[in-house]
């Protein structure tokens, strides 16, 4: 039985790298050659003028632009290139904290069933509000940032052939992370499956995926988004769509929950280095995530209800 758990396990898990491994080689050969032409910086130049909107300088829109089309590493590479201040950083990074990735995650989204527009309103919406709260709230943070050190570079590369060699080893590379990751991780799910121990371990979350408007088999997805983030944890919310009958109505709001604070330990502790209070850049994302699942899914509701009202009504 366990050798047939395994088996199972590992043909899921490489049936989800090659299902999103279609959206990541793509996008990342796409963006890491577009890093050697002008794109990006036209992308730049158009969103610098609204800075002044968040509170930053013109040039905060490279760590922006950077986070967005790449990920965070790239982003704070744009950060350490800047002198901003602490209150300048902790903005960006708690735009970045909610929108990153957003090509690769959106395609994710998109694999799972969740509309694009409901993800890019999130995570844009996010961004926007919380910049501009913590610039009209926050009056501290006025001293230069001290950075440490983070090693994260872009190579210097002259001639087509070397950027599509650079973009092909990066495209390669990035799924060859995931499936690192997601092969292993769906063969685990598999025996903890075949044990009865997803089960158990639903039932135990039960009371917070009820909190949270979501029936108990969305448990492992918001486990999975949790601490391992929204692209390699796609593999696990993948399966649980498919094999738990996870509805429609509660992977949306786990998406809209995992939107703000997906990866929530790896991804508040990289900012560590920037000098920025990271526990507040935690606070926010839990809080925000917890809030805005929770109204989404009360108005949801209430819609419903409606619905049903009026359809009884009509008869």
């Amino acid at each position: 039985m366990m050798k047939d758990s395994i088996k199972k396990g590992l043909l899921a898990g490489l049936n989800t790298t090659w299902t999103l491994g279609k959206v990541i080689f793509p996008i990342t050969l796409i963006i890491s050659v577009l890093q050697y032409t002008p794109v990006l910086d036209w992308v730049i130049d158009m969103i610098a003028p609204l800075m002044g909107l968040f509170g930053l300088p013109g040039d905060a829109a490279i760590p922006l632009v950077l986070g967005n089309f790449l990920n965070l590493y790239a982003a704070i590479a744009g950060i350490l290139t800047l002198e901003l201040s602490v209150k300048e950083v902790f903005i960006i990074a708690t735009m970045l904290s909610f929108s990153h990735n957003m090509l690769i995650e959106s395609g994710v989204a998109l694999k799972v069933g969740v509309k694009l527009w409901i993800i890019l309103a999130v995570r844009i919406g996010l961004a926007v509000i919380s910049a501009v709260t913590i610039n009209l709230v926050w009056d501290g943070g006025s001293e230069t940032a001290q950075y440490g050190f983070i090693s994260s570079t872009v190579p210097e590369l002259e001639g087509i052939g070397a950027i599509l060699l650079y973009g092909l080893q990066k495209a390669v590379s990035g799924i060859a992370q995931l499936a690192i990751i997601v092969i292993p991780l769906m063969a685990v799910i598999q025996i903890m499956k075949d044990l009865n121990w997803l089960e158990a371990f639903s039932r135990r979350l039960a009371p917070f995926t009820r909190f949270l408007g979501m029936k108990p088999n969305a448990s492992m997805t918001l486990v999975a988004g949790l601490t391992i983030g929204l692209a390699y944890g796609a593999g696990v919310m993948i399966q649980a769509v498919k094999e738990d009958n996870v509805s429609k109505r509660d992977i949306t709001l786990a998406f809209i929950f995992l939107v703000a604070c997906h990866a929530v330990v790896e991804d508040t502790l990289i900012f560590i280095p920037l000098g920025i209070p990271v526990l507040p850049l935690l606070l926010i994302r839990i809080t925000v995530a917890l809030l805005l699942t929770l109204i989404v899914g009360f108005l949801w509701n209430r819609a419903d209800i409606s619905q049903r009202k009026e359809a009884t009504y009509g008869q």
